[in-house]
Formats: C-alpha cells, structure tokens, sequence
C-alpha cells in the first residue's frame, strides 16, 4: 500500500513532472594514475572545474582498500571542497565472490576506513549495480545495510563511462594517436544519450522525469571533460542538483521487489511494473563499442 500511495504522488504532484534535474556521483575514487593524468592531477583538475562550474556539491562513492598517503590526502580533498564521501565497499569486489558474509564483512571495513572522512554520507553504492541474484542474498544485504544506518546511493542513468575510459588508456598505452575532440563529443553524447534513455523510461513508468542520480567514474575522461558536460547539459535545460537533493525525490523511498537492479531504481521499478521495452541501450555493451570507437577513427 505505501508503495503505491508513493507512486500515486509521484504522478499527482505537479512540480515533480518535468525536473531535468541531475546529480553529479562518481564511483570508485580514489583511482589510481592513468595514463593522462596522475591520480592527484586528477583530483585536482576535477575540484577546480565543479568548482569553476559551481557545481553544488558531488558524492565519491569510494572504495577502501589500501588507501595510501596520497590517496587519503585526495579524499580529503574532495572532502575539503565541500563534496561528499560514501561507501563504495572495500574491495569492489562481486557477492558472487565473496558470498553474502563476506561482502557485508566488505562493506564494514570501508565503513570503518571512510566515515572518519569529513562530508561522509552514510550512502553505500553496490559494486557494479548488483545487489544480489537470488532474493535471499539481496535481502541479507539490504538488512545488513540497513542495521549499518546505510541508505542505497542508487542512481538512475546508468552508462559504459568506463569502458570508454579503458579504450582511451588503452590507446595511450600503446602510443596510438588521440582525436581529443572526437574523443570529447563521444564521450558527452554517451552520457547524454544515456540521461534521455533513462529519462524516458522514467516518464514512461513513473509518468514523469524525477531528480536523476547520473554513474559517473572518477577516471581522466571525467577530469577532462567534465566541465564541458555541465554546460552541455545546462543549454539542454538541464539543473545541476546534489545527491542530497536527488535523494528526496519519492523513489528514494521506492525499494522494488526485483532481482534486476543492475540499470539503477529506474530500471528497477520498470522490471516491478511490468515494463516491456529495452532496459538498457546498444551503447551499454563492449562489443557495439568496439565497433563504434573503430568506425569513428578517435584511435588512429
């Protein structure tokens, strides 16, 4: 029943129907040196543009595993700026891996590392959108989360940002040429594309656009373009919000009964209302990328 009051509010209530509003969370930070950038270049390049774009504040979903001097100083860096920290496990490593026990075990040992960050958010962000397989490991989790005073930092446009950034330190590892500006409209117009598939299923299944949480990674193609993905998607009409406030959008409080979770809540509530069309697009899959990235002649 509450559920359903919830998705009943969401449809009635006006100011909700058409938000284009995003936030902006990053995944797997601190990453380490790239082939463009050191892993401090990185974060530095990526406070001064949101800060340059004023940009409210992001979320580092983070992971805590061997953090170094350095890499403590970068957290608490983004942390400084007044961006937040949240809990991204300590290993990134799968369910199927460690099994429910130990991945909750996982989850503490970043907790304990990352909440004594300042601007830490109790958000805990599953590696690679799974939540689980099977329903008992899903739940065991969500019990365990919730125990742990966690909330699900979900998001709701879900990309291959990473698999984009691969290829180019692909290419840079083998000294192969870059078409930086080739490379920058792929790489916004994949996240753009992204946003309006999601955005769509959205209105479709909840009947209007809600405040959408875009996956990022915090990786050099994100350092490098950032700032020119704000603008693009401000001349798109499109708001710039923080997770806090994306997080008070009602399908914060929409946990679907679904075991597919792995293209984020919109995905998520579409599968439990029996949405028919695709959950994810052509450009969510390596091999159309490969292709795509070959035809374009970004990697010469």
């Amino acid at each position: 029943m509450k559920v359903l009051f919830i998705y009943i509010l969401m449809v009635l209530l006006p100011g909700f129907v058409f938000s284009q509003q995003i936030a902006l969370t990053f995944d797997d930070a601190p990453r380490k040196d790239g082939a463009h950038y050191t892993g401090k270049q990185r974060t530095e390049i990526l406070i001064q543009k949101l800060r340059d774009k004023n940009v409210p504040a992001v979320a580092f979903f983070c992971i805590g595993r061997d953090l170094d001097a350095v890499e403590r100083e970068r957290l608490m860096m983004y942390a400084n700026a007044g961006h937040f920290i949240a809990n991204h496990t300590y290993s990134h490593r799968s369910i199927k891996t460690l099994g429910v026990d130990g991945y909750i075990d996982d989850i503490r040992k970043a907790d304990v590392i990352l909440k004594e960050f300042p601007n830490y958010k109790y958000w805990f962000r599953y590696p690679f959108l799974d939540e689980g397989k099977d329903v008992d490991s899903r739940d065991r989790i969500r019990t365990a989360l919730t125990d742990m005073g966690y909330v699900n930092g979900y998001v709701t446009v879900d990309n291959y940002d990473w698999y984009l950034e691969k290829l180019f330190q692909d290419a840079l590892i083998a000294s192969k040429p870059v078409d930086y500006y080739k490379l920058k409209n792929i790489y916004i117009q994949h996240l753009w594309n992204s946003i309006k598939f999601y955005d769509d299923m959205a209105k479709e299944v909840i009947g209007r656009s809600p405040k959408h949480v875009l996956l990022l990674h915090e990786n050099d193609l994100a350092a490098m373009y950032i700032d020119e993905l704000i603008d693009f998607l401000r001349e798109k009409g499109w708001e710039i919000i923080s997770p806090e406030e994306a997080y008070t959008d009602p399908i914060s409080q929409i946990v679907p009964d679904v075991l597919l979770n792995g293209q984020g809540r919109i995905g998520a509530i579409a599968k439990e209302k029996g949405y028919t069309g695709p959950f994810a697009q052509d450009t969510e899959d390596s091999d159309y990328l490969d292709k795509y990235i070959e035809e374009t002649g970004v990697f010469k």
